[in-house]
């Protein structure tokens, strides 16, 4: 079985609608793939709508985070979505996407930066705002070449010249809150040290004591001495690894299905949920 456990849509800041998504996984040989966008769950229904024969849809979300000063991100897995604690954290994180971007636009603006609020939502459409819709509308400009280039001090990094704070959740509140919830929490590329993301060991290990069920080690943003390093970490600390592709369609070079998880693995994750289960696609199998 191939299993990818992190993907975006334009639910959030993918360019793949959640349709497009799954028929794309499905192309890519995937029997598994999860649907992680940003403190959202609004295209949970229309991918397993359009789910293909032989497919699996693991509805998810990725929780935006912050720990003494550094945003990491926290990947949810079939909790309940309707449970009224989470769900209202995650509408503060969502709510407050809008006038932040729109206070980067402003600072992009004082810069010399040409950009428009106009043009940011234009790029975002249905999708919750982020950081992603603003670096695109800097490659529009040409002000970078690529999304990544502005990811940089210079830009939009955290610390960036242009950047803004948004409301984030403590992560050990949302691992409480997602066990609550019924699901399974994986920390997101905690080794991604090029976007910030960076998270210690000391940190790691108290996730991990707080009830964090896994970490992604293998994603496209860890060397591999990092993957090796966080694959040891998760056996000392009895975490589930993970591998991920962290699809984002065109707007990142990441491909589905890049990393992927043992089939063992994907199992326990689902053995453990109990808000909610999988959703196979017509004549697709499950691990139990």
């Amino acid at each position: 079985m191939r299993i990818d456990l992190h993907t975006h849509s334009t639910a959030s800041d993918g360019t793949d609608s959640p349709a497009e998504l799954v028929a794309a996984a499905a192309a890519a040989g995937l029997d598994v793939v999860a649907l992680t966008d940003h403190d959202t769950t609004r295209g949970h229904a229309a991918a397993a709508a359009a789910l293909p024969p032989g497919l699996s849809l693991v509805t998810g979300a990725e929780l935006s985070c912050r720990l003494d000063g550094t945003g990491l991100h926290l990947l949810a897995y079939l909790f309940d979505p309707d449970e009224p604690e989470l769900l209202a954290r995650r509408e503060l994180v969502r709510d407050d996407r809008v006038p932040r971007a729109q206070a980067m636009v402003e600072r992009l603006r004082g810069l010399g930066v040409p950009v428009t609020w106009e043009q940011v939502a234009r790029i975002a459409g249905d999708g919750s705002v982020g950081r992603p819709h603003i670096a695109e509308a800097l490659v529009e400009l040409g002000v970078v070449a690529s999304v990544p280039d502005a990811f940089t001090t210079e830009w939009i990094a955290d610390g960036g010249r242009a950047h803004v704070q948004k409301y984030e959740l403590d992560p050990f509140e949302a691992v409480r809150l997602v066990k609550a919830a019924g699901g399974v929490a994986v920390l997101a590329h905690p080794g991604a040290a090029r976007r910030g993301h960076s998270v210690s060991e000391v940190s790691i290990a108290e996730l991990a004591a707080a009830g964090l069920d896994g970490i992604e080690t293998d994603h496209m943003d860890h060397e591999p001495a990092v993957r090796e390093r966080l694959r040891g970490l998760a056996a000392d600390l009895g975490l589930l690894p993970t591998g991920s592709s962290d699809y984002h369609g065109t707007r990142k070079t990441c491909r589905l299905g890049e990393f992927t998880t043992d089939p063992e693995i994907y199992g326990e994750i689902t053995r453990r949920a109990t808000g909610a289960f999988p959703v196979p696609g017509a004549g697709g199998t499950e691990v139990a």
